[in-house]
């Protein structure tokens, strides 16, 4: 089932370009860390989901880019965007060879099962 996104056709012309360049710059540089490596984790400090994300990685001997932005009393509207644009509402987002694949317990159950191999393979 598709998530419910407002048609551009339903936004007034005098505001598309300020809503499709909102935090743009976070969006890019995600989408390029993406493009550019098989594992990509974006996280935020002090949220013990992202470094159990990273761990699991490491202890899979799987290389990882890792991004990240602030912290909890931080930078939360540039991490906005990112949810807007992926429809994942938590920190980490694990992203395998320019999929989205969940959270830290998304990703370790793609590991238990051997999945993970299979999507890098």
């Amino acid at each position: 089932m598709p998530r419910a996104i407002l048609d551009e056709s339903h936004i007034h012309p005098a505001i598309r370009d300020k809503v499709a360049q909102h935090q743009n710059a976070i969006v890019a540089e995600v989408m390029n860390a993406v493009q550019g490596n098989d594992v990509v984790v974006v996280g935020m400090g002090m949220n013990p989901m992202c470094k159990k994300a990273r761990q699991a990685l490491d202890a899979a001997g799987q290389a990882h880019q890792y991004l990240e932005y602030g912290n909890y009393f931080n930078t939360w509207r540039r991490r906005n965007a990112l949810k807007m644009w992926t429809g994942w509402p938590t920190f980490p987002m694990v992203f395998v060879k320019g999929t989205l694949v969940g959270g830290a317990q998304e990703l370790r159950a793609l590991i238990g099962r051997g999945e993970l191999k299979t999507l890098l393979a």
